[in-house]
């Protein structure tokens, strides 16, 4: 394992998480959740005992708010694949950290403690079949009737919605207000009457299927509007606030946990595997790529973490977390392929991780927002003119 110099109590609790996932999730078992498109509840179970929901929730509701720590908890679960990872990130990040930032104190009071101890977890409903990047121009309907509210639509790419408790429910509530004055967020749950969910083939990430949620007449109390009446026709601010930064950094921890644990395989098959009489890390071409890796992952360590400072200071960072997202992703990507390669067709089979690596890879310069949105962010963000 090859870390950078980090404050004690973080180096402690990496110890500890990469501990539980040897102890949890060996190689054998994370390969069949990985063909089962599932996770371990129990086990999920087991590494919330260890508080880590607290990480992205302050003190004053009962966390122990610390993003560094809690993107490290990411990265470091996500060298064994996402089927815990994922979880994590269902609970700790579209769970709770929105609730704090954005619910109401009743929704505060009602969820933030489940969501401490694991007890929920959340889909995001954000994109649909004609929006991706463009979330404003959602077309799922969200209407009054008394004290409900109705909701009709569709939403594609719920990643968990079959395991999730609540949909995080981007809506247009108000056709007739201005762009970005008419959005809210609904807490859909999972079992009310009117949800159809159906999979959606995919690769990577299979900690679980990924889905369309059809809503027909979905009926929810007023009081799962996020934020409470002050949050109807709010949303955009709620998605534009620090959730979206925050969750480039969660996708680029993900990448590079992957990446890392491609290296490592890499990195070990070079000094078993023997070729023209020694081993193949003995050979330059083999030698010179592990050395760029490394050091393109080093990289990518120290722009992941300054990200998560500035994210958990309050401070201004939706440039560096687009550059750290764009970035990390896209090298974990290279690092991924370069990796495999070393391995040869060994690195294509499926009894090894790395074919596993690479196929969770793919998608994560488009998850969470593409790299070409990212380009555009860092752009704008820094002033470049269009014309």
């Amino acid at each position: 394992m090859y870390f950078t110099n980090e404050p004690e109590h973080i180096g402690v609790l990496r110890t500890t998480i990469h501990r539980f996932i040897e102890a949890e999730l060996p190689r054998d078992k994370a390969r069949r959740l990985d063909r089962e498109k599932t996770f371990d509840r129990d086990s999920f179970r087991r590494l919330t005992e260890l508080g880590i929901c607290g990480l992205t929730v302050s003190e004053h509701f009962g966390g122990n708010r610390d993003l560094v720590a809690a993107v490290m908890v990411i990265e470091e679960l996500c060298r064994r694949g996402t089927s815990l990872a994922g979880p994590f990130i269902h609970c700790a990040f579209y769970g709770a950290l929105n609730i704090e930032h954005n619910g109401s104190e009743q929704q505060k009071e009602e969820l933030l403690p489940r969501l401490l101890r694991g007890e929920l977890m959340f889909s995001y409903g954000l994109s649909e079949p004609d929006v991706g990047g463009d979330l404003a121009s959602v077309g799922t309907q969200a209407r009054r009737e008394g004290d409900e509210i109705v909701i009709n639509g569709v939403k594609r790419w719920c990643t968990g919605a079959r395991f999730a408790d609540y949909i995080y429910c981007l809506t247009r509530s108000d056709p007739e207000a201005p762009r970005y004055r008419n959005l809210s967020f609904i807490l859909v749950p999972t079992s009310a009457p009117g949800i159809v969910v159906t999979d959606i083939e995919h690769i990577g990430l299979r900690y679980a299927e990924t889905c369309d949620v059809v809503l027909e007449n979905v009926r929810v109390p007023a009081a799962n509007i996020v934020g409470g009446e002050v949050g109807w026709n709010n949303g955009w601010g709620m998605l534009a606030g620090p959730a979206l930064d925050i969750e480039k950094i969660e996708v680029a921890a993900c990448a590079l946990g992957i990446a890392s644990a491609a290296l490592e395989d890499a990195w070990q098959y070079s000094q078993e595997r023997r070729q023209f009489g020694k081993a193949i890390c003995g050979h330059q071409a083999v030698r010179h790529s592990l050395a760029d890796l490394r050091t393109k992952l080093h990289a990518c360590r120290l722009m992941l973490y300054h990200a998560a400072w500035l994210a958990d200071s309050g401070r201004a960072c939706t440039v560096e977390t687009s550059m750290a997202k764009l970035f990390i992703t896209e090298t974990a990507l290279e690092a991924a392929i370069a990796s495999q390669r070393i391995m040869g067709a060994y690195g294509c089979a499926e009894e090894y991780d790395m074919e596993r690596h690479v196929r969770d890879l793919l998608v994560m310069p488009i998850i969470g927002g593409s790299s070409d949105m990212q380009r555009n962010n860092i752009a704008n963000r820094l002033g470049l003119p269009t014309r």
